[in-house]
């Protein structure tokens, strides 16, 4: 199993931030959403574009480059044209910082 990897401290990653983190050389984005985190990595499946600077509306990212939209709390897509789930990263908060881990392959 891996390793938990800090992110921020809960309270530097304000209510819709976001924050890019390197978990075992794989882009995860760690998103705050009305206080909650959810992480994803952070690669569209329709083109391989980031999907940090995309628009969040509820739980949901809409990748800034064709548009794909995908669910945060389970990777599933939500609108093309993507038609294969983001992966869904394990969080964590433990003595005030957000921690994720990349579990795939366990």
């Amino acid at each position: 199993m891996s390793e938990w990897t800090p992110v921020a401290a809960a309270a530097d990653l304000a209510v819709g931030q976001v924050r890019i983190v390197d978990v075992d050389g794989t882009p995860v984005a760690v998103f705050n959403i009305g206080g909650e985190f959810y992480a994803v990595e952070d690669v569209c499946t329709h083109d391989g574009g980031e999907l940090a600077s995309g628009q969040v509306e509820g739980h949901s990212v809409i990748c800034p480059r064709h548009g794909a939209r995908f669910c945060l709390r389970s990777g599933a897509v939500e609108a093309p044209p993507a038609y294969e789930p983001i992966a869904v990263f394990p969080v964590r908060v433990d003595d005030g910082t957000v921690y994720v881990r990349d579990d795939r392959w366990d």
